[in-house]
């Protein structure tokens, strides 16, 4: 359990790096199966779960591929086991139609994408935030996920474990988009007290496959979640990523059964997004520009507001903890009073695309891309807020 982690690392202040916190929130949520492929800058990942998995009796292997290391993880998560694999820009693109799977069969599990510099093998020891529409669209047919960014090693921790919350409680893929900046970065990091901790434990089936209610007694979580009946737990299961009713058994010649399916897969998640779309804002009160950021971006984007300020710029600033699904009804309202948004991202322009489609037709919105590695610096960005403060 979560306790049995921590008494055995038996101290809480540490320095660790980002892909260290994945391993150690990983650990604290229970997870006890991992299956990967090295691949940098994720390896780190795969290292630490190497040492920890034999001490708290969870499983690790290393497969041949990320197809085989996604396969895997599904198939353990099937069982009953919390599951993970962590990966890199490549070997992301490599799980997509497993990924897919895990979403029309609904089975939980966490996916670490340490970003790197692309496409193809591109730059493997260079920050990069180009995987963030893949997390969403890489996979065919409509979905939802959920997909997370930290800013920090500690959130990078704290983060971890929610990761393993939510796809437990709404049985999807959720992905942990960090880069290598964040994943080899070293800071202080808190480990939380055993009594503050979250975990969200699988609950068994006890009604029937073709029932639904809510996850957990006592959340207010979307009552379209089915219950979970592991391998070997006695109930007769049909696991398939073919369109199939109620019951598991496949009906893919339906236009109703199909829509009513699909439909479900993405209103499980969407019902509760408000629960579930995690962000930070500040300065928003009289801003009249506003700078949206997600990730290790958000480092040098709050510093430039801040200077900005101090220059009396009316500058605010929108940090995006959950990146997908993005709550479109959320961003407008806090961006409304705006007239320009700026969006710096490591990547050509992806999130700028659902922010373009929220915002009033006179309201400017700006991409601020810089690729090659190099994160961008605050008066970078603060040069954009000055240019456009009139």
């Amino acid at each position: 359990m979560a306790n049995d982690f921590i008494k055995l690392l038996g101290k809480k202040n540490l320095f660790i790096q980002g892909d260290e916190a994945v391993v150690y929130g990983a650990l604290i949520a229970n997870c006890r199966f991992f299956a990967g492929y090295p691949i940098t800058p994720a390896t780190e990942v795969a290292e630490g779960m190497a040492i920890w998995m034999p001490k708290l009796g969870g499983i690790y292997i290393q497969m041949e591929d990320e197809i085989a290391s996604i396969a895997a993880v599904i198939g353990a998560s099937c069982t009953g086991v919390k599951s993970m694999t962590a990966t890199s820009g490549p070997g992301f693109s490599l799980m997509q139609e497993c990924i897919g799977y895990a979403c029309m069969a609904e089975i939980p599990c966490v996916i670490v994408n340490v970003q790197r510099g692309g496409p193809s093998t591109g730059q493997p020891t260079e920050a990069a935030q180009g995987d963030v529409m893949q997390a969403m669209w890489g996979t065919h047919g409509d979905h939802q996920v959920i997909a997370l960014a930290p800013k920090s090693v500690q959130e990078t921790l704290d983060l971890t474990i929610e990761a393993f919350n939510l796809s437990e409680d709404y049985r999807v893929p959720v992905i942990l988009l960090l880069d290598a900046e964040i994943g080899h970065m070293r800071e202080k990091v808190v480990l939380p007290e055993i009594t503050d901790i979250r975990v969200e434990e699988r609950v068994p089936a006890t009604i029937g496959a073709d029932k639904y209610r809510p996850y957990r007694t006592g959340f207010t979580r979307s009552s379209k979640v089915p219950e979970f009946a592991p391998f070997g737990s006695g109930y007769k299961t049909y696991v398939t990523g073919l369109t199939h009713d109620k019951r598991g058994f496949p009906v893919t010649t339906s236009a109703e059964v199909h829509e009513e399916l699909v439909r479900r897969l993405i209103e499980k998640v969407h019902d509760d997004i408000d629960m579930i779309w995690y962000y930070e804002s500040s300065f928003l009160e009289d801003a009249e520009i506003i700078v949206v950021s997600y990730g290790t971006t958000s480092r040098p984007a709050v510093s430039a507001v801040k200077m900005a300020r101090k220059n009396d710029i009316k500058v605010g600033h929108v940090r995006l903890i959950t990146i997908w699904p993005f709550n479109y009804e959320k961003m407008r309202n806090l961006l409304k009073n705006a007239h320009t948004i700026i969006v710096p991202e490591m990547n050509l322009g992806q999130m700028i695309h659902p922010i373009r489609e929220i915002v009033e037709r006179n309201t400017k919105v700006i991409s601020a891309p810089k690729i090659g590695g190099a994160i961008h610096t605050p008066y970078e960005i603060l040069k954009i807020i000055e240019g456009n403060k009139n």
